[in-house]
């Protein structure tokens, strides 16, 4: 099945983004003081975020480990003049879990961040891409 995006100008500066499930997303391009939503930019890296979030969890679970919570601080550095594409993006995993070990949290986020994470693998190899993780125990 085919992923479709149907983007709607709503106001100045405003924009709203479809999806085939029929979600929406809301988009502006304020100055950041007056920011209602996420740019488009934005939502790049809560994509990237959510990406690898999801298949992290997923393998903290299918290990039998406790999971009880997971942050993505995102940090991201973005080229001068246009196109002002991203040029460093560094992910950091806080994982909240009493068992996970960090070997476990490095060999997990590896594999979710380099091998499943499609939002990742679509974005450019140019892009200076690292990660780094904490755990919590609760």
């Amino acid at each position: 099945m085919a992923l479709t995006s149907t983007l709607v100008y709503k106001a100045d500066k405003e924009y709203e983004a479809t999806n085939q499930a029929g979600n929406t997303v809301a988009m502006d391009m304020y100055p950041q003081d007056e920011k209602k939503n996420q740019s488009p930019m934005d939502l790049v890296l809560s994509g990237l975020a959510g990406c690898a979030a999801v298949d992290i969890v997923s393998m903290i679970k299918k290990r039998r480990k406790t999971f009880i919570d997971l942050k993505v601080e995102t940090v991201a550095e973005r080229a001068e003049g246009h196109p002002a594409k991203f040029i460093k993006i560094h992910k950091k995993f806080i994982i909240t879990s009493p068992d996970l070990t960090d070997k476990e949290a490095e060999r997990i986020i590896d594999l979710a961040v380099d091998s499943y994470c499609s939002v990742a693998s679509s974005l450019s190899p140019e892009i200076d891409m690292t990660h780094s993780f904490e755990i919590v125990s609760a």
